[in-house]
């Protein structure tokens, strides 16, 4: 066997298994290192995908030509766009998958990968020559050679878990953890620190009593992850709501002195936006109940997710406490909740390819980079694979801006601003949020990603057939006259102010209570545009091509001010100044970018503490 690789990645997490399916794909000899093939793409937590901004970030690394949205379609046991009562911009896919289904989709997809190998070990060193990395070494003996590694080591670096005053080392429950790997990157000079996250108790669903629980219902239109399509192929399930109430309430209080979380024995900083339920209690003693969701975790199994109580509460504390739940009387569990510590690295020390600063060849993605949840994972893995591929074969680099993906935003928050608690993403972190929607990452993004190597000519051309038949449309709704006479019965019965004189069609579009279906039922040139659109796409390129009417207004002011930005960008400083001589920039901007040592200008005015005053003196400085 060769041992000899271009790219290695070490662990089979959402990040390493695209990191490495980018990698082979884009023809670099790759070798995914994982401690069980048996657990690939594990969902440690929640078994669902997407979620508000979670669900843009999905639609990228397919738009980029991942499989993480592909793998979710064909596993979603119920579907749902969250946020549909805000404007397009917020609208969120998010889809519950059968777990078991999802682990066997991806490693079919990477066993049957051209240039992917699979290894099930431990990683325990490092290999460095001259700040480069040259290969790794394996608790089993095993001495690999590479030109590039990618770490995607998730909760498993030094893992501890914690239930109660019981304290178990371990990556996952029942999973052995890595140990020495940290310090083998650590004495190269790159920082490290300890993050906690946790999980809720697994519950068998026939102790269950639904009828004390509120139905949750899917969704079954045309969307998907994944724009190449395809009809769900599982049966689709329902989820359920219930709340806790002050008996539950009682009892979790009763056992915070046995808190890992308050009683010292946890030290670290876990999720801000995924709380505990003791967490909830402290931070919110005035609220009687808290919201519950239970869901499936498979179409075939009885084993069901209590989202909303994670906990790392003694166990009998957590069973007590949930028996006072109407539904939950005769509780029966598979396994209490737990936290885990475990290493993540600093991420102000990677470039935007996520590239460490301090030794080349080595590639960092998921929670390693301090971040939490599967997608934010799966989105620096496909972007860090690609560019493993890319430095491996001296091809340049390949990154995305603020305005062109909710991954260039979250990698850019991560190397410009650092983490102090595990970074989630959501919509309100991304200032062009209208740019970044979830129906059109297609078109912002797998050009780029066809033009460097990774995705297919097929789903290159499926996005430039669905961008001719938007703009077609578009050209339509801009040319078609409207007429007062012929139209206003029908506005007036679509309840909407009938028109004084013409208009384009796509001026009519823009009013709230009208869409491009309703219309065409009264406007039969409309009806005939629609038609020629081919059937199974003719819903998507409906939505995309009306929601750019809607909001043409705010598409193109927010472009205006991308485009700004972007002379920022354009500048660079990296090198040109010594930072601790400029007096005229205030004491902590000196110290924010000594520390940083920002390549653009643009990338300056996002670390916290650079003013924009202390923009306008570099400015100054540069004759700008």
């Amino acid at each position: 066997m060769d041992f000899k690789f271009d790219v290695i990645v070490i662990g089979a997490g959402h990040a390493g298994c695209e990191a490495a399916a980018a990698a082979a794909q884009m023809g670099s000899k790759t070798c995914l290192i994982t401690i069980d093939m048996n657990k690939i793409a594990q969902m440690s937590c929640n078994p669902a995908i997407g979620g508000i901004a979670k669900g843009q970030i999905v639609r990228e690394i397919d738009a980029l030509g991942g499989h993480m949205g592909l793998i979710t379609d064909s596993t979603a046991i119920q579907f749902r766009m969250l946020n549909r009562s805000k404007g397009p911009a917020m609208w969120s896919p998010r889809a519950q998958c059968d777990r078991a289904k999802f682990i066997w989709a991806w490693r079919s997809v990477l066993e049957n990968q051209e240039n992917l190998s699979i290894w099930q070990d431990t990683v325990t060193e490092l290999m460095v020559e001259d700040g480069h990395v040259i290969g790794l070494k394996t608790l089993e003996g095993a001495e690999f050679r590479c030109k590039c590694v990618v770490l995607t080591a998730g909760t498993f670096l030094n893992g501890l878990m914690h239930i109660g005053r019981v304290k178990m080392p371990g990556g996952r429950i029942s999973e052995p953890a890595s140990y020495l790997l940290t310090e083998s990157i650590t004495r190269h000079g790159i920082r490290s620190g300890r993050m906690k996250t946790g999980t809720p108790v697994r519950i068998d669903r026939r102790s269950v009593h639904f009828e004390e629980m509120e139905r949750q219902d899917g969704e079954n239109d045309f969307h998907r992850f994944s724009f190449m399509g395809g009809e769900r192929q599982l049966k689709q399930m329902c989820c359920w709501t219930c709340y806790t109430n002050e008996k539950v309430h009682e009892i979790l209080r009763s056992g915070l002195p046995d808190s890992p979380l308050f009683n010292g024995q946890i030290q670290s900083i876990g999720p801000r936006y995924c709380p505990s339920i003791e967490t909830k209690l402290v931070t919110f003693p005035d609220r009687s109940q808290h919201q519950l969701f239970l869901e499936p975790e498979g179409e075939e199994t009885n084993e069901m997710y209590l989202n909303g109580f994670s906990s790392s509460m003694p166990m009998d504390i957590q069973i007590r406490a949930l028996k006072e739940i109407p539904a939950f009387r005769d509780l029966v569990i598979y396994r209490p909740g737990y936290a885990i510590e475990y290493d993540y690295f600093d991420p102000t020390q990677l470039k935007h390819t996520l590239e460490s600063k301090v030794i080349s060849g080595l590639f960092m993605a998921g929670q390693v980079n301090g971040t939490t949840g599967y997608e934010e994972a799966g989105g620096q893995g496909i972007l860090a694979g690609m560019n493993a591929h890319l430095s491996c074969h001296g091809a340049g680099e390949f990154t995305m801006a603020r305005d062109e993906s909710y991954i260039g935003v979250l990698v850019d928050d991560l190397i410009t601003k650092g983490v102090d608690e595990p970074y989630r993403m959501f919509t309100s972190r991304a200032e062009y949020r209208i740019l970044l929607r979830q129906d059109d990452a297609d078109l912002r993004l797998t050009e780029r990603s066809f033009n460097a190597g990774l995705a297919t000519r097929q789903r290159y051309d499926h996005m430039c057939s669905k961008r001719d038949a938007i703009n077609h449309l578009l050209d339509f709704a801009d040319s078609f006259p409207i007429k007062p006479a012929l139209i206003n019965p029908a506005l007036e019965q679509l309840g909407t102010t009938p028109l004084r004189e013409g208009c384009r069609l796509s001026a009519l579009v823009e009013r709230p209570q009208i869409t491009l279906n309703n219309l065409s039922e009264h406007v039969k040139a409309l009806k005939n545009e629609l038609a020629k659109i081919e059937p199974e796409r003719r819903e998507e390129i409906i939505e995309a091509a009306e929601i750019q009417i809607k909001y043409s207004g705010y598409i193109d002011r927010e472009r205006q001010i991308a485009g700004k930005m972007k002379r920022l960008e354009d500048i660079r400083i990296k090198g040109r100044f010594d930072y601790d001589s400029l007096q005229s920039l205030s004491t902590e901007c000196r110290q924010k970018l000594i520390k940083h040592d920002p390549e653009t200008l643009a990338e300056a005015s996002r670390i916290p503490g650079v003013s924009p005053s202390d923009i306008n003196v570099l400015l100054v400085l540069l004759n700008r």
